[in-house]
């Protein structure tokens, strides 16, 4: 059984992503790997102590997406684990695709000019996991 790894957030791009992942895990008969990234850049020039708390609710925030989507698999009859980590989201999806051995990185394509990640980029970045990881990078 091979393993999926998908970084989600909240939202309905998130979801949307969440939705995707779980029928192709259903359908090949993978187990999947949510994976929430906190990442506390914005707050670089903000006192110590706020940033500690800011990143202890991002963090609860984080395990409360991945629990729901954890359960939004179960409900799907697919096999899901979870990792939340902090970091670079970029460097974090790429270790983990390597630490946990994982077959295949799914990335959520922007449905907006909002998202965290235009298309372009979105490509770019598919194509650096590749090279950097040799694991295989679609964009759902």
């Amino acid at each position: 059984m091979a393993i999926i790894l998908c970084a989600t957030r909240g939202g309905e791009e998130g979801y949307r992503t969440q939705d995707k992942a779980i029928a192709m895990a259903k359908e090949r008969g993978d187990t999947l790997l949510f994976l929430y990234v906190v990442n506390l850049q914005f707050l670089d020039k903000t006192a110590a102590p706020i940033v500690v708390d800011v990143e202890d609710e991002i963090s609860d925030m984080g395990e409360f997406l991945l629990l729901m989507a954890k359960e939004r698999a179960a409900e799907q009859g697919v096999e899901a684990n979870t990792i939340c980590r902090k970091g670079n989201l970029r460097q974090e999806i790429k270790i983990t695709a390597l630490e946990e051995n994982v077959s295949l990185v799914l990335l959520g394509r922007p449905v907006s000019d909002k998202s965290a990640f235009q298309l372009a980029s979105l490509e770019k970045f598919a194509q650096e996991i590749e090279s950097e990881t040799g694991v295989k990078a679609e964009i759902v």
